[in-house]
């Protein structure tokens, strides 16, 4: 897709900001804004996220991948840096295979490479839980999956917790579900063995969604990958920006 929506800040080298499934690029408010003082961040919502416009019709990590390299493209002369979380971790997953001209390094945070017959019905029972009774079912479930139970009770923690389940709740059923159907389907095992750029894998030892022996597996497949762990539960970016900040700053400059 040509249209997606994204904004730019700041001056430097590019990062592109991914974000995870059923957010926008707004997740990454406070991670860019400690970037922003030394790199361009580039940050843009998914396909049927945001304010990014609904294809209408199913689509696969590919598809997330080339919507991320038409972008690159036409945003930069250059390779950048490519950080997704979740679905974005995917996403950066797919591109680097697909167009390693693209990318000097890849940040791949509390994601997957594939996923077992029991998650991929997991998926398929989330799928047709929004398509009978609306986001809103799956909701609670997922700040659950999201967050620690200590972040989403402290006061700051909570009026994040709030917004992001707004957006969620905002999204239409139909692109979620879509959304959900590519994050299920993944199988990037393969392209992950031809990876040649930098990676830093950044897990949480609290993910329940994305286990660390996910982030584990991915690490033994990308041969120039460096795993990190950080004390959070899925958004990690979003619960310890600022740790999140300093382990892209690190990586950057190795």
């Amino acid at each position: 897709m040509s249209n997606l929506h994204y904004l730019t800040s700041g001056q430097g080298p590019m990062v592109v900001l991914s974000h995870a499934l059923g957010c926008n690029l707004h997740m990454w408010d406070e991670v860019a804004s400690e970037l922003e003082k030394d790199f361009t961040v580039l940050r843009y919502d998914h396909r049927g996220h945001g304010k990014s416009p609904d294809p209408g019709h199913p689509f696969t990590m590919d598809d997330l991948a080339d919507d991320a390299a038409g972008l690159i493209r036409a945003q930069s002369s250059q390779p950048v840096h490519f950080v997704g979380l979740s679905m974005g971790g995917m996403t950066a997953q797919a591109l680097a295979a697909r167009y390693p001209g693209l990318v000097r390094s890849i940040v791949i945070a509390n994601s997957a490479s594939r996923y077992d017959e029991q998650a991929r019905t997991g998926w398929s029972d989330r799928i047709e839980t929004v398509r009978s009774r609306g986001i809103a079912a799956i909701a609670e479930g997922a700040m659950q999956r999201w967050f620690t139970p200590e972040f989403r009770a402290s006061k700051a923690g909570a009026a994040r917790v709030a917004t992001l389940r707004r957006d969620l709740e905002g999204m239409g059923g139909e692109p979620y579900a879509a959304a959900c159907a590519a994050v299920a389907g993944i199988d990037l095992d393969e392209g992950n063995r031809r990876i040649s750029c930098p990676a830093l894998i950044i897990a949480g030892t609290r993910d329940e969604a994305t286990p660390v022996a996910l982030s584990e597996a991915m690490a033994r497949d990308i041969r120039n990958a460096t795993l990190r762990t950080l004390d959070a539960s899925h958004l990690s970016a979003v619960e310890q920006p600022q740790a999140f900040a300093q382990l892209l700053r690190d990586f950057f400059a190795r």
